[in-house]
């Protein structure tokens, strides 16, 4: 079978607390692993999206507007939607399938996953990412 839920794709989640949420596979295990025996992929997404900017707004104002919220996550195969897009950024190096269980661990990562997305989204780059599913 060929596997094209690979490291980098873009993908949407379809059920959960993150339903309709934009999200990036970090690491994809197709056949599971002893933890869990089905296919599944660890993601990082977009919980909370940037709002819109206008020219008239101060920097402050600029600068909540523009923040994020991430997550990461453990998802079913079954549970995402791939897209045809890939991540282009750099995500850390230290995203693993141990991320999700440890509190403090998570909350660091989580930190590092923010700042990487907020400089891709300060750059304008992929924006179609940093956007709102309308349906």
């Amino acid at each position: 079978m060929v596997r094209f839920l690979k490291k980098g794709k873009v993908v949407i989640l379809l059920k959960g607390r993150h339903a309709g949420r934009k999200a990036v596979i970090v690491e994809s295990y197709d056949n599971g692993n002893a933890k869990r025996s089905y296919g599944h992929c660890l993601v990082v997404g977009i919980d909370r999206y940037p709002l819109k900017l206008t020219s008239t707004m101060s920097k402050r104002e600029i600068y909540k507007r523009s923040s994020m919220k991430p997550f990461i996550k453990t998802v079913n195969n079954s549970h995402i939607l791939p897209t045809r897009y890939a991540f282009e950024g750099e995500l850390p190096k230290a995203l693993d399938s141990t991320a999700p269980r440890d509190p403090v661990r998570r909350k660091k990562l989580n930190r590092q996953v923010k700042q990487v997305f907020q400089q891709q989204h300060a750059q304008g780059k992929q924006k179609w990412f940093f956007s709102k599913l309308r349906f």
